[in-house]
This record gives structure tokens, C-alpha cells and sequence, in this order.
């Protein structure tokens, strides 16, 4: 059991490696979170910050690997989810990305992020079908700015030509 003093130089930390992540020294802030993370090694908010600094950087395996620490803490944290499968989608390791977003949108069923994410990647791998219909949830779930992003995201390319694309895309 940590006493007070330790929680509130865990969280010293903590608020540091925000501050420098903010200003853009993703280094020193990932040092940061390791300190807190030291003191308080189930602190599942520093294993994602850790992770978002990371990603950053663009060091995707080691991002995946403090979001994993998140999950196995707080298992229903979907943002941790939810980045974990950008890193993943990063590495180009497609499945487990949409493996990720489900999670994520498990958790949070109206979390439009990863709907859309889940949409880039079925229309990267050429599944319109499921490339459609997540984009259609995302965009039911956030219209103003799934429509606009699908029109030129060039991960729809390969669907754009389909009659269904044009439609969702424009509302209807």
C-alpha cells in the first residue's frame, strides 16, 4: 500500500509528463511517466499517457506494449483500446487493430473514432461490405465530420466508386 506521499509524488510525475508531452518533448515526458509508473506501477492513466508520448515518436511496438499494461489494469478503458489499435494500424497489422477497435467500441459502443478507424482498415484490406458499414455508424454517430473526412481519407479509394459510398457519404 503506497502511504500519501508516494500517491502525490506519483501524481507529481504524472502531471509533469502531461506538461511535457503538451510541449511537444515526448523524451522527457515518457521519463516522466516512468517515474510514476515506478512509484506506482498499476497507474493505468501514466501507461497510456507513456503510450501517446510514445506513439509520438512514432515507436509503435513500445506504444502497444504500455497500452497492453493500461488494458491489464483497467480492462474497459476503450481509449487505451482505441490508441492501441492506431498503433497497430501504424505496423500495418490490420486484424488486430479492428481486434483493438472492437474493444473499444465494446466498451463505448458510440465511440465514432473507432468506427471510422474500423472503416479505413476493412477498406484498406478491399471488404466494402464491412468497410460500409462501419463508416455508416461512424458517421450516424458524428456526421459533420466522418462525411467530410471519408470524402478525401484516401484508405476509401478502392470503395469510392460504389454507389453505397456515394450515398452514405452524402446523407442519404
Amino acid at each position: 500500500m503506497m502511504n500519501k506521499d508516494q500517491q502525490e509524488l506519483a501524481q507529481v510525475w504524472f502531471d509533469n509528463g502531461e506538461t511535457l508531452s503538451f510541449s511537444g518533448r515526448y523524451e522527457e515526458a515518457i521519463a516522466s511517466y516512468d517515474k510514476a509508473i515506478e512509484i506506482k506501477p498499476d497507474y493505468y492513466e501514466a501507461w497510456y499517457n507513456r503510450g501517446l508520448a510514445l506513439v509520438n515518436l512514432g515507436c509503435y511496438e513500445e506504444a502497444i506494449t504500455s497500452y497492453d499494461k493500461a488494458i491489464k489494469i483497467k480492462p474497459d478503458y476503450y481509449e487505451a483500446w482505441y490508441w492501441q489499435g492506431n498503433a497497430l494500424f501504424n505496423l500495418g497489422r490490420d486484424e488486430e487493430a479492428i481486434a483493438s477497435y472492437n474493444k473499444a467500441v465494446e466498451v463505448k459502443p458510440n465511440y465514432h473514432e473507432a468506427w471510422y478507424n474500423k472503416a479505413c482498415c476493412y477498406a484498406l484490406q478491399g471488404n466494402t461490405d464491412l468497410a460500409l458499414g462501419n463508416l455508416q455508424q461512424a458517421i450516424q454517430l458524428n456526421p459533420h465530420e466522418y462525411q467530410q473526412f471519408a470524402e478525401t481519407n484516401s484508405d476509401f479509394d478502392s470503395i469510392r466508386g460504389d454507389s453505397r459510398f456515394q450515398m452514405i457519404i452524402q446523407g442519404r
